[in-house]
């Protein structure tokens, strides 16, 4: 992977710049933007209390601006889920992650997962048609409490949930929770059962061999906040 030929600017095109820290002030969030725009980056992805200002900071730019619905758990009513969703498209986000119900997500349970998320995918495409959906499915919690082939199905049918919902990525982890963030093994069992919606890989990747394993594995996406020193580390090594 070390020799994938790789520019900076396409990696940054593949990077959604985040800061998602519950104490990130103005300052930082417009110091965030500002990076993802000077880099090229996909988006910036910010919490939702920001979203407004920054859709603002980057209009005309060609960035997008991206946002987290029922963050870091998951554990919101689907209804308060599709009201936040609806709320911060309105404000100018042009994608969501959205954290799924993991309990469902631990059953395989598909049908509870798609209602879930139908009801998400409709209010949010009701206030923006185009609006780009992400649903996170913390793939190290599934991995770690089910084991590695109870685990695998589980994402296997995250993947349908997600795809039969008319959701537009599957997404690896918060980066809040516990049992970890993305891993190769994770992205690749998402890529496998992806059939037709992208992968984002986010959570724990923070340096630049981390970041092309996961494009290696599969991920069309990476979310990360240390995006200035992975670009920089891949400007230096490039001739």
């Amino acid at each position: 992977m070390s020799d994938m030929p790789l520019s900076a600017p396409e990696l940054a095109s593949r990077i959604d710049h985040t800061i998602l820290k519950p104490e990130a002030g103005s300052a930082e969030v417009h110091r965030v933007a500002t990076e993802a725009i000077q880099l090229g980056c996909a988006s910036v992805c910010v919490a939702p209390v920001w979203v407004r200002r920054v859709a603002t900071m980057l209009r005309d730019s060609g960035r997008h601006v991206c946002t987290v619905v029922g963050f870091p758990h998951g554990t919101s009513k689907s209804t308060v889920k599709a009201i936040e969703a609806t709320s911060v498209v309105k404000d100018g986000a042009d994608e969501i992650d959205v954290v799924a119900h993991l309990p469902n997500l631990l059953a395989s349970d598909v049908d509870a997962a798609k209602a879930e998320l139908i009801e998400i995918v409709r209010a949010a495409r009701a206030a923006r048609p185009d609006v780009t959906i992400k649903v996170i499915v913390e793939s190290a919690l599934l991995l770690k409490v089910l084991g590695p082939d109870a685990g695998a199905a589980a994402l296997a049918a995250s993947c349908r949930a997600v795809r039969e919902s008319g959701c537009d990525f599957v997404k690896t982890s918060t980066g809040f929770h516990p049992a970890g963030g993305a891993t190769v093994e994770a992205v690749r069992i998402l890529r496998q059962h992806a059939n037709g919606i992208g992968v984002k890989a986010a959570g724990g990747v923070r340096d630049l061999p981390t970041a092309l394993a996961m494009l290696e594995a599969g991920a069309d996406r990476l979310g990360m906040s240390n995006t200035v020193e992975v670009i920089e580390s891949l400007r230096k090594r490039t001739p």
